[in-house]
């Protein structure tokens, strides 16, 4: 295992759930990190725990984000480890859906993501010639799962574990080591987010069948597997509740 001291990190959706949870295990491993979220106050508050650089942006505003970038780098240097986490979970029947839900997730949990990994990996190639680099995709578990309502949500993660497969090929032999880390049932603030009232009792049911395991677990893997030696790479890896199978 190599140490985190000298690694430089970004974290989108820092503010709470499993951003936050990063932030925290990466800073408690020595590295530094810059933290972006939409909500200041939130923000602020895991910068002050953690010693955290933050800056306030929505991952769906491109030039908001790229500005955010940019000022973190220059107060925290060039970025080694990306952890692309921003996501939005807003479940409901396809024929019943609000259509502006749909855009959010796609703009969030896909296009936000693209932003993330395209206003940094010039940073992380550059890094990986002398030393480890890492993009860390966040997932889910709903990238391999049928369940009512959750179509479009499950999609866009869906989406997320191909493109990590595809920039693996693309930069992994530029010493980028791309990885998709997709949680299952995990304490987050996304449950609060679904107000369709049948996608939320899907949920409910499920989460007493599959009790969340804390955003802390998924952080800490976050930590360990960007702790590896350079030229390992742990490609994927699917966090879950033991119950949960």
């Amino acid at each position: 295992m190599t140490s985190l001291t000298d690694r430089t990190a970004l974290i989108t959706g820092a503010g709470s759930g499993i951003g936050a949870a990063t932030a925290a295990s990466l800073t408690a491993a020595g590295a530094r990190a810059a933290l972006i979220g939409r909500r200041a106050d939130r923000l602020a508050a895991v910068a002050t725990v953690t010693g955290a650089a933050h800056a306030v942006a929505d991952v769906t505003d491109r030039a908001s984000l790229t500005s955010a970038i940019a000022h973190l780098r220059e107060e925290v240097g060039a970025f080694d480890l990306v952890v692309a986490n921003a996501g939005a979970m807003l479940p409901a029947a396809f024929d019943t859906a609000e259509v502006d839900d749909w855009d959010r997730m796609v703009s969030t949990n896909i296009s936000g993501l693209l932003a993330t990994a395209r206003a940094t990996i010039d940073d992380l190639t550059a890094a990986a010639e002398s030393g480890p680099a890492d993009l860390i995709l966040i997932g889910s578990i709903g990238a391999h799962m049928v369940l009512p309502g959750y179509s479009v949500y499950n999609a866009t993660k869906a989406a997320v574990a191909h493109l990590a497969r595809h920039l693996r090929d693309e930069f992994g032999p530029r010493g980028v080591r791309v990885r998709l880390i997709e949680p299952g049932m995990v304490e987050s603030e996304l449950a609060a987010g679904v107000t369709d009232a049948d996608a939320a009792e899907i949920l409910r049911r499920y989460a007493v069948e599959n009790p969340p395991i804390p955003a802390s677990a998924i952080g800490d893997a976050v930590a360990w597997s960007a702790s590896l030696p350079a030229d390992v790479n742990l490609a994927s890896m699917i966090v879950l509740p033991t119950v949960q199978g």
